[in-house]
């Protein structure tokens, strides 16, 4: 699934009892800090990532720049006031104090009305999102049972980056944008300390170079792009979580309190159940890689993952697997041709770890929904897939094909056997089974799943012709 690139706007949700929240994945632990005993609420914050190659943060410590200044925007960078300024490299020298990173230049602050920034960050994520590539994320999605077929994906992330926006720091133009009018309170305070953090990340490790998060790599490899994005925002929310620690004031921590008290997100709550899980997977599930890091050696062994980052979902989710366990690679054939004219390849990709647990656990059918304990193990066992989206825009059918190897046969056997409970429930039919292949048959269509060995082949297709088809071009 398209995470890095479709998804540009995340709510960011950290409960600072622990560092931050716990998720159906996984158990926070807690950071070595003492941690305020003031709040034991998750404290919302609303960040924007308008797309790959974009995180967020702020200005430079003792720059006020200037609104002449030349922009890679429409926007001139800002003249700050004493108070901001002051402010800004108070909390830019405690975070560089605590996250042992250096600015090495100045960051230009473009200060913009609450409408102007949602109004850019809107445009951004259209020019980087057409309508072509949202409608095949809803046909791959709706063919994999994560949302409604026609599900308007593109108009709700609009909605959702209307619904509240706080400020970016673009990393491909290198400028921080953040709300002006509304005061900088302990809540602007905190998420800064979580953007300044992306600044420092970015002119010491180089995101779209250096990483090679951008918007062409993550379109094509979007399980690398979740992994490095984990890595990005978890440092960001432990970076922000010792700076609510240590240098928070009882104004901010009360601030903060009210803040989430009275926050509402009626979009974001109305969002798919896989979509809601998915925003935040980089801050909850990367906050929890990071601290584990962070416990084996501080700030320095967080530094070096920027050497060697993540590759998979699955290291993100299993820190005892980062650098041991590699994806293994899996190649599907070009099938553009196999099932007749006006077929084409709309999407080719790995689905990971995290998102095979997603389809198992977080479907837009919730009779198919399997337990939080039985999906996490079932996919646990991921190896490493590929799969290809074929759709004919004539006729409006898809076909569907994964394959994915495990670990093991028993982790294959452990998929199949969640998958059938699954597909069961999904489809609203018992599967038939002939030699190692299950099939399920229903109004719209018939699915397969074949296992053999540490193997597994998932198979959707509008009739059993086409799955006898893409079977034979896949299958050994």
């Amino acid at each position: 699934m398209h995470r890095g690139y479709v998804i540009i706007i995340f709510l960011l949700l950290s409960s600072l009892a622990c560092g931050f929240f716990g998720t159906a994945t996984q158990t926070p632990q807690v950071i070595n800090s003492p941690v305020p005993q003031s709040t034991s609420s998750p404290i919302p914050q609303v960040t924007t990532t308008p797309k790959p190659g974009t995180t967020q943060a702020p200005v430079a410590p003792g720059t006020a720049t200037s609104t002449s200044a030349p922009t890679k925007t429409p926007y001139p960078t800002s003249v700050l006031d004493t108070s901001l300024t002051n402010e800004i490299n108070l909390i830019q020298s405690q975070v560089i104090k605590e996250r042992g990173l250096q600015l090495n230049h100045p960051v230009p602050v473009v200060l913009l009305s609450p409408d102007e920034l949602h109004q850019n960050t809107i445009n951004d994520y259209q020019s980087g999102y057409n309508d072509q590539q949202a409608a095949d994320d809803v046909i791959e999605q709706s063919t994999i049972g994560l949302i409604e077929p026609g599900f308007d994906l593109r108009g709700f992330m609009i909605e959702l980056l209307s619904e509240e926006v706080a400020g970016y720091y673009d990393n491909e133009t290198k400028e921080m944008f953040i709300v002006q009018g509304q005061g900088f309170q302990g809540p602007e305070r905190l998420t800064y300390s979580h953007e300044f953090t992306h600044a420092l990340q970015d002119q010491n490790y180089d995101i779209q170079n250096g990483l090679n998060f951008n918007d062409n790599s993550c379109k094509v490899d979007t399980e690398r792009c979740a992994a490095i994005q984990a890595l990005i925002e978890g440092d960001a929310t432990l970076s922000q979580t010792f700076w609510y620690q240590n240098y928070a004031t009882n104004l901010d921590q009360k601030q903060i309190i009210d803040f989430y008290d009275s926050f509402k997100s009626p979009v974001l709550d109305s969002a798919p159940a896989y979509l809601k899980e998915d925003f935040v997977f980089p801050y909850n599930q990367g906050a929890t890689f990071v601290q584990d890091i962070y416990n084996q050696g501080g700030w320095p062994a967080v530094d070096a993952v920027y050497q060697n980052p993540p590759v998979s979902t699955e290291q993100i989710l299993h820190p005892n697997l980062y650098t041991y366990d590699e994806p293994i690679p899996v190649t599907l054939p070009d099938l553009t041709n196999s099932l007749g004219e006006g077929w084409r390849e709309s999407t080719r990709n790995q689905m990971g770890e995290w998102s095979t647990y997603l389809i198992l656990a977080r479907g837009v059918n919730e009779k198919a929904r399997l337990d939080d304990n039985t999906a996490q193990s079932a996919a646990a066992g991921w190896g490493g897939d590929n799969y290809v989206v074929l759709h004919n825009d004539a006729t409006g059918q898809t076909a569907f094909v994964m394959e994915s190897v495990w670990d093991t046969s028993n982790d294959a056997a452990e998929f199949a056997f969640a998958f059938e409970k699954y597909a069961d429930a999904r489809y609203g039919v018992t599967s038939t089974k002939q030699g190692n292949t299950s099939t399920w048959t229903y109004d719209v269509g018939v699915t397969t799943l074949y296992l053999s060995g540490d193997t597994t082949i998932w198979i959707t297709a509008p009739d059993p012709a086409s799955i006898q088809t893409l079977t034979g071009l896949v299958q050994p």
